[in-house]
């Protein structure tokens, strides 16, 4: 089986340490989908690499990191934001119990991160606090923009965080206040 980390944008491989798509090749690896000449071509190239979807790197020893999926990433202005990446630092903040972060339409920037809190047992922490504790840890273009705060993150029964409910949800709280 080989194993490649590519640019998402123009395939380049990337050298170890730098985070871009996990394409897979080998024997083990599917033909294509039957009676789908589309799908086949969107997940397979013509040297036969998968394109799976996630979003990875290799370390100087040749370890592979999963970072997050490639469908989830939050598309500011020219950027990409892994949403997990931004997880797992709300995660460290004592405050918060739980937490997930979605794209929130953006006429300007296209999407910009949205983080939904829930908040440990006796914390207050703010909105403001949130973005501030966010901002002081990554790139400009990486900040939460907006906060809001729950009583439960939904997840499947695996543990994965069931975004399209809380993008749903976003979207009627939204439009219900226009």
């Amino acid at each position: 089986m080989e194993a490649k980390v590519v640019d998402p944008e123009t395939g380049d491989p990337l050298p170890p340490g730098q985070t871009g798509e996990l394409l897979l090749r080998g024997p083990l690896v599917m033909k294509g989908y039957v009676g789908d000449e589309e799908a086949s071509a969107e997940t397979l190239d013509s040297e036969g690499w998968l394109r799976t979807g996630d979003l990875c790197y290799f370390d100087s020893e040749g370890l592979l990191y999963v970072v997050d999926r490639l469908k989830e990433l939050i598309k500011y202005k020219a950027y990409q934001v892994p949403p997990a990446e931004l997880e797992h630092l709300l995660l460290s903040h004592p405050g918060i119990a739980d937490a997930a972060v979605i794209p929130w339409a953006d006429e300007e920037a296209g999407e910009i991160p949205m983080a939904y809190v829930v908040r440990n047992n006796g914390s207050s922490i703010t909105e403001a606090q949130v973005m501030d504790f966010i901002a002081k840890q990554v790139a400009p273009y990486k900040k939460i923009r907006r906060v809001a705060f729950i009583n439960s993150i939904p997840k499947s029964a695996a543990g994965k965080i069931l975004r399209r409910e809380l993008i749903n949800h976003s979207i009627s709280v939204s439009s219900s206040k226009l």
